[in-house]
Parts: structure tokens; C-alpha cells; sequence
């Protein structure tokens, strides 16, 4: 039962997490969505006995998630976003090892570490958003 919870939590919360990222990322008005495309790559690390459990990323509405990972590290496979993107985000979940564990979410673009957004505690929750 316990189980249950943490997952729906966690599910909740990677809505949540996802939506903000989405919203923060608004271009004002008068501003032009990126006019070329950009290689994307994005990366999670969490410290030594984590385990990542749960990834969501993507560009604009292209939204991915990957479940049942494992291990303390994570890399997307490089993805090309079109011109005319106007954000970039990933949110993901890991289980720490003690109450000092941490969970880092990158977002590499044109290889270039563009955001970093981190996490600390048992139950790790980490997102970075960027917008072009």
C-alpha cells in the first residue's frame, strides 16, 4: 500500500513538475520561437546507492517518458528538435540511499550544458527546463 502512494505521488508531482517547466518556459509576445534546430541530449545523475526510477523529457508537446530504470545514471539517446521550439524539459524521480542523496538533471544543447536543476534527500525529484 505504502508503495502505491509514493507512485501516485510521484506521478502527481512529475505532472506538476512538468506543467511548471512547460509554463516557466512561455515566450513573451513579440518573441520568435528558435529559428534553427538544435541537438539535444539529456542526462540524470544521482549519487552512489540511488536508484532513478522514472524519467519524463522532451521539447514543447513531444514528451517522452521512460519507467523502470535503474542504476545512478541515465542519458537520452540525442534527439534533433526543429526550428521553431520554444522549450526544452526533463523531470525524474530516484529513490536515495540515505537522507544526503542527490539526483541532477541536465539538458545539453549543441553539447553545451544549457540548465541543471538538482535534488537532495531520500526521495529524489529533480527537473531543468530551458527555453530557446
Amino acid at each position: 500500500m505504502k508503495n502505491i502512494k509514493i507512485k501516485t505521488f510521484v506521478l502527481s508531482f512529475f505532472a506538476l513538475v512538468l506543467f511548471t517547466g512547460l509554463m516557466s518556459c512561455k515566450k513573451d509576445e513579440g518573441e520568435s520561437p528558435s529559428k534553427s534546430s538544435h541537438k539535444v541530449v539529456f542526462k540524470l545523475e544521482a549519487s552512489a546507492g540511488s536508484n532513478i526510477s522514472t524519467v519524463v523529457y522532451g521539447y514543447d508537446s513531444q514528451i517522452t517518458t521512460a519507467t523502470s530504470l535503474s542504476g545512478t545514471t541515465w542519458t537520452s539517446q540525442e534527439i534533433t528538435v526543429p526550428a521553431g521550439t520554444i522549450s526544452i524539459n526533463i523531470a525524474a524521480n530516484a529513490i536515495g540511499a540515505n537522507a544526503n542523496s542527490t539526483l541532477k538533471a541536465q539538458i545539453y544543447v549543441d553539447g553545451e550544458l544549457k540548465r541543471e536543476g538538482t535534488s537532495s534527500g531520500a526521495i529524489l525529484s529533480a527537473s531543468a527546463s530551458w527555453g530557446l
